[in-house]
């Protein structure tokens, strides 16, 4: 959708974030641990606006010359409109801009879209973490993009 916006993540934008992430996971992290990402020198998140309401955000560590991806999630209402794409899009341009070669990320098992985005961009299945997600001890594929 080419009225979509990505910025970065401020403090502003912490209660819709927070929204999108409650309605996202089932063991969601706190307002106090996302605000911290704010002042980590590791984390670098992005936010997807759609007529200037937030409706995505994503999130990464960068260790080294290594990104592991912590949290992308995008508002119920508005999934399938490419805001995912846009997200990973971005991260990919950070890793690309912080001499990052590598990029990881844990998904459940169960989650056939995300697998799917991620593989189009290049994700691979390198692993499994059994019993991974602390809700329903679902195990979690490891995806790793190589060569950013």
């Amino acid at each position: 959708m080419s009225n979509l916006e990505v910025c970065s993540f401020e403090k502003k934008y912490l209660r819709e974030i927070m929204s999108i992430e409650n309605l996202s996971f089932s063991i969601p992290w706190t307002k106090d641990a996302m605000e911290k990402e704010l002042t980590n020198k590791f984390a670098k998140y992005v936010v997807v606006k759609l007529d200037n309401l937030v409706i995505g955000y994503g999130g990464m560590w960068l260790i080294l010359d290594e990104g592991h991806i912590t949290n992308i999630a995008v508002h119920p209402e508005f999934r399938g409109i490419g805001a995912g794409k846009k997200i990973i899009e971005a991260l990919i341009d950070v890793c690309k801009k912080n001499d990052i070669s590598s990029l990881t990320l844990e998904v459940r098992v169960s989650n056939y879209v995300a697998k799917n985005l991620y593989t189009k961009f290049g994700f691979i299945e390198e692993g499994i973490r059994k019993n991974y997600y602390n809700d329903n001890n679902e195990d979690a594929i490891i995806m790793w993009k190589r060569n950013i």
